[in-house]
């Protein structure tokens, strides 16, 4: 049985952890509700500017762009969003078994795969298994920002659009609460116009300028939009996947300190009856 000086350090030493995780809980408490918010109202606009594009040039679905183009799929690049640092849970290692066995998928297709790491996690792991990676864009999660997101999103277009790859794809995990965040795998280029409609509700709009010139402005700052709130969707849901790692630490902590308690009362009062079992012996005597 442990002495009453070992059961005394180990709940100092827990007590110690609990205020670090504590900590961490409450910072990564504050930076989930302003990415939170930042996150919610980029989306709200994305998914207004998408309705706009859709609403406007879903009765021209017969119009060609670069990159709505339909190709046979031998070359994929996959844009994997991780996080850079740990303790917060299950988020990478989620992201990681996803990619892997999509590898694996493409693998056996013989599918080209290009593989842009967000987040060093993810490409510690590529790195470990042996894969090339493009690192360019490595540190883009720490501090997302939209020049940031116009970069990579460029790079990932112009993949496509001369292409070198037939399909562009992003992995990342969705915010949808605190205690939820859902791993997401969407096609980001080529991008699918709705089905043209003859429903007579439809607006039967006047576009001006042409609806080419619309596409052309209005494509390139979607998928630029579409990066960046890919980026905020990921910090927010590290943060929330970090704030519940941390709650689980500090109830984990608490059971234990219990238990210590428990046994540390347990094993003080067993010390006092003995000494008075041996008072009394001596007594006897």
């Amino acid at each position: 049985m442990s002495s009453l000086k070992e059961i005394k350090v180990r709940i100092a030493s827990i007590r110690s952890t609990q205020k670090i995780t504590a900590a961490m809980k409450m910072v990564s408490s504050a930076k989930l509700h302003h990415t939170q918010m930042l996150t919610e109202h980029t989306l709200l606009y994305a998914n207004k500017l998408s309705a706009i594009l859709n609403g406007l040039l879903g009765a021209e679905c017969d119009l060609e762009s670069p990159y709505t183009e339909q190709r046979e799929v031998k070359r994929v690049a996959i844009a994997v969003f991780s996080s850079s640092s740990g303790l917060c849970g299950t988020f990478n290692v989620n992201v990681w078994k996803e990619l892997s066995a999509r590898l694996h998928e493409y693998k056996a297709q013989q599918i080209e795969v290009r593989l842009y790491p967000i987040g060093k996690k993810i490409a510690d792991e590529l790195h470990k298994a042996g894969y090339t990676t493009e690192d360019n864009f490595l540190h883009l999660g720490e501090k997302p920002s939209y020049d940031g997101a116009i970069s990579l999103a460029g790079d990932l277009m112009e993949l496509f659009t001369s292409g070198k790859v037939d399909r562009v794809e992003l992995l990342y995990h969705h915010f949808k609460n605190t205690a939820t965040q859902v791993l997401t795998h969407k096609v980001y280029l080529p991008i699918t116009l709705p089905e043209a409609t003859t429903d007579a509700s439809v607006t039967d709009y006047l576009l001006e300028p042409s609806p080419e010139n619309l596409q052309a402005l209005l494509f390139p700052k979607l998928l630029n939009l579409t990066v960046y709130t890919t980026l905020l969707d990921t910090v927010t849901s590290e943060h929330a996947a970090r704030m519940m790692a941390m709650q689980t630490a500090n109830d984990n902590a608490n059971d234990l300190i219990q238990d210590l308690t428990l046994q540390y009362n347990k094993t003080r009062q067993q010390a006092i009856t003995n000494e008075l079992l041996d008072i009394m012996g001596g007594s006897g005597q």
